[in-house]
């Protein structure tokens, strides 16, 4: 079954560009104009977006390297070692809502530091499943279409974020423990 499934990927992508064309076709549809424009507006999309990106990156970058990631895993030390979450998982936890490719990093030392079957890496992959890089994705869109207040859609994504490290630390206690 694997074995089908490997060798139906590789066909699927170059299936769906072609169904498009030929359909593209079919409907006598100005495929190459139409992909100019749809690349001119995703340039100016771009250029729009670019100062989001930048302030939602200097914050995280600031974030970690101000040493407040440590003051606040001391704070929360007594509070996850209640519910046998490991300390490693706690920079996860905080930096998830900022940036994908900064908890990326953390869940690979994590697995580098644990072992790939530990709880600790178990639970990071889970809790980096259930939340989302709420800040990155609230700046990017909202930025792209010149949204400048979005401090509710922003707080029920953080809402979001902790209810679904909360479900992930049950769940993971469920599972693996």
């Amino acid at each position: 079954m694997i074995k089908i499934l490997n060798n139906l990927s590789v066909f699927i992508l170059p299936f769906m560009i072609a169904f498009i064309l030929i359909f593209a076709l079919f409907k006598k549809a100005p495929v190459y104009e139409n992909f100019i424009d749809g690349a001119k507006e995703g340039f100016s999309i771009a250029t729009r977006i670019i100062p989001y990106l930048v302030a939602i990156m200097v914050c995280t970058a600031m974030f970690r390297e101000s040493g407040a990631i440590d003051i606040i895993e001391k704070i929360l030390s007594p509070v996850l070692n209640y519910f046998k979450v490991p300390s490693e998982t706690t920079l996860i936890m905080l930096t998830r809502s900022l940036s994908g490719s900064a908890t990326l990093g953390v869940l690979g030392d994590i697995i580098n530091q644990s072992g790939v079957n530990s709880y600790a890496v178990k639970l990071a992959a889970v809790i980096t499943g259930s939340s989302e890089t709420t800040f990155y994705v609230a700046s990017v869109y909202f930025g792209s279409i010149g949204i400048k207040k979005f401090r509710h859609a922003l707080l029920a994504g953080i809402l979001a974020d902790v209810v679904g490290i909360v479900a992930a630390v049950w769940v993971c206690s469920i599972f693996f423990l």
